[in-house]
């Protein structure tokens, strides 16, 4: 499961959205979304948006830590996802974030399976290796934010 502690609140919202409409489908978040109006959508986007995300839950070791953030220079992560890796409007925060719920959403990505809006991450991810992935989640989820 995500950690939705400190997300954008429009990123939450698009989500909330897509799980809504069918876009995204989810076997927990589908018929949990399915109900939801516009107001509840906002009232959920800004109440989780305003929580404080939990300390990392994981630390790396210095070679991981070098490797991660030399992947997502490569891979212009920052661009997108912002310098600290905390997102912006409709893109997530990815620093601090599950290992596993990573793992998952890059692999979807990776292999076409994960509704993406806009195609760009269905993109980055191509290149991705099954270890650039693994470096990536245990590093980002150690990251904190700022």
């Amino acid at each position: 499961m995500p950690s939705l502690a400190g997300q954008p609140k429009q990123f939450i919202e698009t989500q909330l959205v897509m799980f809504r409409e069918g876009n995204r489908k989810n076997p927990s978040m589908s018929p949990f979304a399915a109900g939801l109006t516009n107001e509840d959508l906002r009232e959920l986007a800004g109440y989780f948006s305003a929580q404080t995300p939990a300390p990392p839950g994981r630390t790396v070791g210095a070679e991981l830590a070098a490797s991660g953030k030399r992947l997502t220079e490569a891979n212009n992560c920052t661009s997108c996802h912002g310098p600290a890796l905390i997102g912006q409007q409709h893109i997530p925060r990815l620093a601090g974030q599950q290992a596993e719920y990573l793992r998952v959403q890059l692999r979807g990505f990776k292999a076409s399976t994960r509704f993406d809006m806009d195609g760009q991450m269905t993109s980055a991810a191509q290149a991705l290796t099954a270890g650039d992935i693994d470096i990536l989640a245990d590093y980002l989820a150690s990251l904190a934010g700022p």
